[in-house]
């Protein structure tokens, strides 16, 4: 049976912080949080990517597109398109990305 116990969060910089949720052989859930006007550079990676916006909110960049989430929210990121997420000022948030395939580069060894 998988564990449930959640790592502790990873330190990004710039009011931004992360830790892997669920980890499988297809797919990775992660928890990125923000404080408030914390920004997620833009950024590309070869794995789709969905991301849900658990409480907050804030301006996701698709390449040149720019969509205002908040909770509830869903968006879907193809594989290999530059984006990034800009939280709103006042508001702390929290995102769920999920990855497929999932990120090596975030697994630690």
């Amino acid at each position: 049976m998988p564990e449930l116990k959640k790592p502790d969060w990873e330190e990004l910089g710039g009011g931004v912080k992360r830790r892997i949720v669920a980890d499988g052989t297809q797919l990775m859930q992660v928890e990125v949080h923000f404080q408030p006007g914390a920004e997620g550079y833009m950024h590309s990676h070869p794995h789709e990517q969905t991301t849900l916006v658990v409480y907050g909110g804030g301006t996701y960049t698709i390449v040149d597109q720019q969509y205002e989430m908040r909770q509830g929210d869903v968006i879907f990121v193809p594989s290999g398109l530059p984006h990034g997420f800009l939280a709103k000022q006042g508001e702390e948030t929290l995102l769920y990305d999920t990855f497929s395939p999932p990120r090596e580069d975030f697994r630690k060894a």
